[in-house]
């Protein structure tokens, strides 16, 4: 089974895709996550996220080495820090990470959180890079409905994602911000999507995790999963935890599982300021 969403300009993307956050920081694990990313994009998981940040680049350097040869059939996103979003810092910025990625693009290049410099500096940086045809998209990171609101009063400033922090014991998202992104056709993109490995072990995720023969964590992410315009970027830096990630997309979620789920971490009823990791 494969899952997609649809970006606002149409283009279709997986629905599961890859994290790399805290990859490449072990020279021990590194043929250990090259084979875990190898072994992704085999099965389907194609989107992968990376950013500057990561390991200060290390993280696209280690997905130039795993994935090179198969650029093409990949939808490749990396991030912007908030101090190099000036309109020249952002192009600067995107071309070392194209640098460490040996990559002539970004499908997708975001801005990862918001920092002191004016939106509209960073929009034209960002549309700059998409005339020049080094990005094909752009969007944000850790951006609340306030802030979606700013940047789309700002010329150009309609994007094509937010990456956010949501998962089944974070749905703050759900009362404002993921309204709003579904009213412009936009998806979110959810990251730490199993809380790092934190959710609850024992309870009901594991009682409803018997009935489908998978874990906790299967369960938590196949229930991100069937929700509406929601991108999923686990991390998996073994062969064993990809394949795990990708059974998610097997598991189909009753209408009363769902409503147990939703019993045990309730939607939420008023506004909680956006969380991040």
């Amino acid at each position: 089974m494969s899952r997609h969403v649809t970006l606002p300009l149409g283009e279709t993307v997986p629905a599961l895709g890859q994290g790399t956050w805290q990859m490449a920081e072990t020279s021990s694990r590194r043929a250990q996550e090259v084979e875990a990313l190898r072994l992704g994009v085999e099965l389907g998981m194609t989107l992968i996220d990376t950013a500057e940040m990561y390991g200060e680049g290390a993280s696209e350097e280690l997905i130039a080495e795993a994935l090179g040869s198969e650029r093409d059939r990949l939808f490749l996103v990396s991030k912007v820090y908030p101090h190099n979003a000036s309109r020249k810092g952002v192009v600067d910025a995107c071309e070392r990470s194209l640098t460490r990625l040996k990559t002539d693009r970004l499908d997708l290049y975001l801005l990862h959180w918001r920092g002191s410099t004016p939106l509209e500096e960073t929009v034209a940086g960002f549309e700059d890079l998409r005339r020049s045809g080094k990005i094909r998209y752009w969007g944000v990171s850790n951006f609340d409905t306030e802030d979606m609101e700013e940047l789309f009063a700002v010329e150009g400033g309609n994007c094509t994602t937010n990456q956010v922090l949501y998962n089944v014991t974070r749905r703050g998202p759900e009362y404002d911000l993921i309204p709003w992104m579904t009213e412009r056709r936009m998806p979110l993109m959810a990251y730490s999507p199993i809380e790092q490995g934190r959710l609850p072990k024992a309870g009901l995720l594991q009682d409803i995790g018997l009935s489908h023969n998978a874990s906790s964590y299967q369960i938590a992410l196949a229930w991100l999963l069937q929700r509406p315009g929601v991108m999923a970027i686990p991390k998996a830096s073994s062969p064993a935890h990809v394949r795990d990630n990708r059974r998610a997309l097997e598991i189909q979620l009753s209408p009363d599982e769902l409503r147990a789920i939703d019993a045990e971490f309730p939607p939420p009823k008023r506004k909680h300021p956006l969380e991040m990791i």
